[in-house]
């Protein structure tokens, strides 16, 4: 008997994960590879950084996801390279992996537009550690400033910059407004965590700039009525142990967190595929690979346009619907249909938080915002999340904020690696 067809798929994340779902009863082996054991609910990585979520809550064992699909093998492994031409995927550990079909699935990192020397200083967002890491800086910030007798030090130390006002960063610079101004006052006796000072800066002329005027307008508004400092037609300029500089103006800040921009995987690399500006590989309509129709590239390694030309978005329900494409796509040449079929995005909405209460949506046509929009946000990112458990737990720990103001994920854990030049 031959062999079923295999499927090797790199990434777990929306992407990877909803492909290999798919493939569910098709006639093929799977093999999914992630140099983490975890598939990780992204949009919601800044609350686990804000201490409003457990980093359970968001992210679940891939291996635990499949354990009923005797079709799926998972390693944990990291990829290295890519022979297109034995169809061989290379590991870390030596091993390779004979493919049938490729799907790459291998998202993207922070990208400092030229300064990684500031990544020390200004960690991004992307993995747990990422958001454990900036969770353990924000905490120990008010620890720190609680004991510092210098005023100067301590303005410092209570002051936030968050660079990037895309939805992250937004929903970043909102969610520490509210834990120093509504939940920590009564932890402290020696500084009032509510003259913590939060600035969001963003080199472009508004904030959300991929929301409609309206909205972005709203949600600046909303922003600095919880106490932002918006600063909008300001790049940083420099970044360093002691704050960001703006322009020539120097900020003395103890906690920088980056949020203005990614960059992928270096999958363009191996694949020797051309690339965008961020690195990802501008792939056919039908999101395979150029000259490679047996490997699919898709979520945020690929660049996508939709139906009228416009870049796809990287957010989760595009990466979800390419992983349904890719895996119909598969089925049907398996059926014998080799026919290439273009991927038509759906836009479903864009979504963003302001803060606990706040939030906008923009469905095109249809523009929301406040607490209706805020529900809806909190209700479409429920529904995205895997498992009941999960999902009722979420809505009790928002609940619970929204009530009484109170984020029970507030742990300092680990060691934080020293910044060069002091700090920590």
């Amino acid at each position: 008997m031959s062999e079923p067809h295999h499927v090797v798929v790199i990434g777990g994340g929306f992407a990877g994960l909803e492909t290999v779902h798919r493939l569910a009863g098709g006639d093929v082996r799977i093999t999914i590879v992630d140099r983490r054991n975890h598939h990780l609910f992204q949009p919601l990585l800044y609350q686990v950084a804000t201490a409003s979520l457990a980093t359970s809550e968001i992210a679940w064992p891939i291996r635990h996801l499949f354990r009923r699909r005797s079709d799926v093998t998972t390693l944990l492994a990291e990829v290295t390279g890519i022979d297109t031409a034995l169809r061989e995927v290379t590991l870390s550990t030596g091993e390779t992996l004979r493919y049938d079909t490729l799907v790459v699935a291998t998202g993207a990192t922070h990208a400092y537009f030229g300064h990684d020397d500031w990544e020390p200083y200004a960690p991004g967002l992307k993995t747990l550690e990422d958001a454990t890491t900036v969770r353990r800086r924000i905490l120990l910030a008010f620890e720190q400033a609680e004991a510092e007798s210098d005023a100067e030090r301590r303005a410092a130390l209570l002051t936030f910059v968050v660079i990037g006002a895309g939805p992250t960063g937004v929903e970043l610079a909102g969610t520490i407004a509210e834990l120093a101004h509504a939940t920590l006052p009564e932890d402290f006796r020696r500084i009032d965590t509510r003259e913590t000072r939060v600035v969001l800066v963003e080199a472009g002329p508004r904030i959300l700039p991929g929301f409609a005027e309206e909205l972005s307008r709203y949600a600046h508004d909303a922003l600095q009525r919880i106490g932002v400092d918006i600063r909008t037609g300001a790049p940083v300029t420099a970044c360093s142990s002691k704050g960001v500089s703006i322009g020539p103006e120097e900020l003395p800040a103890a906690t920088v967190i980056w949020a203005a921009g990614v960059r992928a995987s270096p999958a363009g690399a191996w694949l020797g595929a051309p690339v965008d500006r961020a690195g990802r590989v501008e792939v056919e309509t039908d999101l395979t690979a150029p000259g490679h129709p047996e490997i699919f590239v898709v979520g945020d390694t690929a660049s996508v346009m939709d139906q009228d030309g416009k870049p796809v978005p990287g957010i989760a329900p595009a990466a979800k619907q390419q992983g349904r494409h890719v895996a119909a796509t598969i089925k049907r040449r398996l059926a014998g249909d080799k026919a290439p079929r273009p991927f038509a995005y759906s836009h479903a909405g864009s979504l963003a938080t302001v803060g606990k209460r706040v939030a906008i949506i923009d469905f095109g046509r249809v523009k929301l915002k406040g607490w209706l929009a805020w529900w809806l946000w909190g209700l479409a990112h429920i529904y995205f999340l895997i498992g009941v458990r999960n999902r009722v737990s979420v809505a009790l720990s928002w609940l619970w904020i929204h009530a009484r103001d109170q984020r029970s994920a507030r742990l300092i854990t680990q060691r934080d690696v020293k910044q060069p030049g002091g700090g920590s």
